[in-house]
């Protein structure tokens, strides 16, 4: 995996070329140290970004052909398939008949040179317990087929690691191979060859399976679209519909592309985009998302993005490019390893030559010892117990509709121990409807009018409440608003026939000096009825409009879910503090905030995040961008219809399910706890061997089967965050 966050790499200027690498060879930390070492002083690489996970290598330049960075890769024996070049589109299209799937097949050949490495590793030890000499022919025979067959490509790999300085594991294990033979341990060395290779063949097929985890929700698209061409309906592949273009879905399909119903109704499975356990009705208008199941009914609608830049396809890539980015605990792994490798190995030269010239102790007894020190010296188990945890995380989200933009929220968001979340389209629907409409001071007569001016102004603005009285208006023409302007927090005004109006809360009235004891008591009740209440004035009101929003269903059981887990919730609105206690009561939120504008909205958040430290801020994603940027980590709802909150977001919930909140915190603390285990049994079992090592108890096949076990022990043990996660209950 990865190297920085985001913000902390280094920048790579705006023309710099790009090229993209698929090497099937690189899995491990070992094969980035020996990449990052061979290219560090090479003259026109601009920066280097590696995913391990998906085994691509993206590398920035300047040079006016990649022909050199290819060949360097290729000496260095990781055979580099290019998957784009920028300067070169070509090139990449050359490729495009591989198969760049970063998915791992053992050939046959391979397994047949495994299993005849294992046999004669048993025989050769087999033959010199029962003969007591493990230097006859035999025994030398035997073992030398295990080495050759078995661990050729180690042997291979540790030369070349050799040839440009690099303490990576395959020269670590080569040079332990190598000495054993040299003091005649034949048979030993052909055990730990074997185990060795075993053991890399078991990690890398189970490394991907949290690689691919993420990769199976684009198996859930079908390939084909039903298409509407020049009026009759023909299959093509869904890769070459284009925007606009007409697509039919029957019962029991999957959708294959994004677009808007137009005709027809159904309901919907969103489980593979948004999570959700419970099929969703749509109608013509409603939006719908590639790789969702059609359940009943039929319906044909306008494809709205084409197949690679669907909303399941933007999942996958999201979680795919973070996949590349290096966790706070990751990158604390790797600096200790960095400096645990070359003090392992000097402790073994020490170990070899200090007993025998300071003691006149023998030497082979204290080298044996010294190439024991060397194999612990591999830190693979340590390396890789991070990553594959985060990335099983990150993938067990996805799945579940939660997209994490990256490993550091995965790991901080167990921090979290207060939220704000918004109102409007948070906690409540985000689809108020207008209740009453309330002419002021003799108006009555002139209150369809009066709407019809409101209804104009409401038009123009993006603001759910302004879009409910917008909606209600459904007698005729709106009129020509000019001079149009939106009062952040307050409401809007612009002119209709020459004379200004203002449409906005409270607040505005406030600010406009229009308020009177009798407005005051009107506007009062409303909203302590939980209702919005927005006046329609000119040099005077003129009418008042109440708009109501429904709370979330399940909404309450995930704020109690939230307390449960030690979080504070607050909620933070700029509607009047009536209606924003009225709808936290419903949901039991304590503090509740009330006629906020943005900056007052921040101001909140710096609060929260002296009082209790780490905080959350839960929006929409663009109204709340100011704060959502503000808090620790920014969770945008409802998503999967929202680019700008895909792009934008810390963590975006693709439905509107708040539940999804103590989910993500349940699984960051699921998930640190599994990373403090893998570093734990990784730094255990290395110090146990460590100081059997120093006392002579152990053996080099033992301390290779305890270094490969427990590599195979922490990426099993990181696959378990791949395990459904506990539901929010709803009572």
């Amino acid at each position: 995996m990865p190297a920085e966050t985001p913000a902390k790499t280094p920048a790579v200027p705006a023309d710099a070329a790009r090229l993209v690498l698929v090497i099937r060879k690189m899995d491990c930390p070992t094969e980035e140290k020996l990449i990052r070492d061979r290219f560090q002083n090479m003259d026109g690489i601009l920066g280097m970004q590696f995913n391990l996970m998906q085994r691509e290598l993206t590398v920035h330049h300047n040079l006016m052909s990649v022909d050199g960075i290819v060949q360097a890769l290729e000496k260095l024996g990781l055979d580099p398939v290019v998957k784009s070049d920028s300067l070169d589109m070509t090139r990449a299209d050359e490729h495009d008949h591989h198969d760049l799937s970063a998915d791992y097949r053992i050939p046959l050949r391979t397994w047949i040179l495994m299993g005849i490495s294992g046999v004669t590793a048993i025989a050769s030890e087999v033959v010199a317990w029962t003969t007591g000499n493990e230097n006859s022919w035999p025994v030398i025979a035997l073992a030398l087929v295990a080495i050759l067959t078995g661990g050729l490509d180690t042997l291979k790999k540790g030369w070349i690691a050799l040839r440009h300085l690099s303490l990576n594991m395959n020269f670590l294990m080569s040079l332990a191979v190598i000495g054993a033979v040299a003091i005649g341990q034949w048979p030993e060395a052909a055990v730990v060859i074997f185990l060795f290779a075993a053991a890399e063949m078991i990690e890398a097929l189970s490394l991907d399976r949290a690689r691919n985890a993420i990769k199976g929700l684009m198996a859930m698209t079908p390939d084909t679209a039903t298409v509407q061409v020049n009026g009759a309906w023909q299959q093509l592949a869904a890769a070459d519909v284009v925007i606009d273009a007409v697509v039919r879905v029957k019962p029991g399909e999957r959708v294959p592309l994004d677009g808007v119903v137009i005709d027809g109704s159904s309901t919907v499975n969103q489980a593979p985009i948004t999570g959700e356990s419970m099929p969703v009705e749509k109608r013509t208008g409603d939006a719908i998302f590639a790789g969702t199941i059609n359940e009943h009914g039929s319906f044909d609608y306008r494809v709205t993005a084409v197949q690679a830049e669907s909303t399941l396809s933007r999942i996958v890539r999201s979680v795919q490019q973070v996949q590349g980015e290096r966790a706070p605990t990751q990158r604390f792994v790797d600096q200790f390893a960095r400096y645990y490798i070359p003090v392992v190995v000097v402790l073994a030269v020490l170990v070899a030559i200090l007993p025998p010239l300071l003691m006149s102790q023998p030497f082979q007894p204290w080298l044996y010892r010294a190439l024991v020190l060397l194999v612990i010296a591999c830190p693979c188990a340590l390396v890789i117990s991070t990553p594959v945890t985060v990335v099983s995380g990150l993938a067990a989200a996805a799945r579940r509709g939660i997209l994490i933009k990256g490993g550091v929220y995965l790991e901080q968001g167990r921090k979290l121990k207060a939220l704000a979340l918004d109102k409007t389209g948070t906690i409540t629907s985000g689809k108020p409807a207008v209740t009453d409409v309330l002419p002021v001071d003799g108006n009555a007569g002139d209150a369809q009018a009066l709407l019809q001016l409101a209804a104009s102004l409401a038009h123009r603005s993006d603001h759910p409440v302004s879009h409910a009285v917008a909606v209600h208006w459904k007698e005729g023409a709106l009129f020509d608003v000019s001079g149009f302007e939106a009062l952040a927090g307050r409401g809007v005004k612009g002119s209709v026939n020459g004379r200004i109006y203002h449409l906005g809360n409270h607040r505005l009235m406030h600010e406009l000096g229009f308020c009177n004891a009798d407005l005051e008591a009107r506007l009062d009740a409303l909203e302590r009825e939980g209702k919005t209440a927005i006046v329609l004035a000119d040099d005077k009101p003129l009418l008042v409009v109440a708009v109501a929003d429904t709370v979330r269903e399940h909404g309450a059981a995930a704020i109690t879910e939230l307390k449960k887990l030690g979080v504070a919730v607050t909620m933070l609105t700029g509607d009047n503090p009536h209606t924003a206690q009225a709808i936290a009561a419903q949901v039991g939120i304590a503090d509740a905030r009330g006629n906020l504008l943005p900056d007052d909205k921040l101001r909140a958040i710096d609060e929260l995040s002296a009082r209790h430290g780490y905080v959350g801020m839960v929006g929409d994603g663009i109204n709340d961008a100011p704060a959502l940027a503000k808090a620790d980590i920014g969770f945008a709802m409802g998503a999967a219809g929202t680019d700008t909150a895909l792009e934008t977001a810390d963590v975006a919930l693709m439905d509107d399910e708040l539940g999804k909140l103590p989910a993500f915190i349940r699984l960051s603390r699921r998930a640190h706890a599994i990373l403090v285990q893998n570093i734990t049994i990784a730094l255990s079992i290395k110090l146990v061997f460590l100081a059997l090592a120093l006392a002579g108890d152990a053996t080099l096949w033992m301390a290779v089967f305890a270094d490969m076990g427990a590599s195979l022990i922490v990426v099993f043990n990181g696959l378990r965050l791949l395990q459904p996660m506990r539901p929010v209950r709803a009572d």
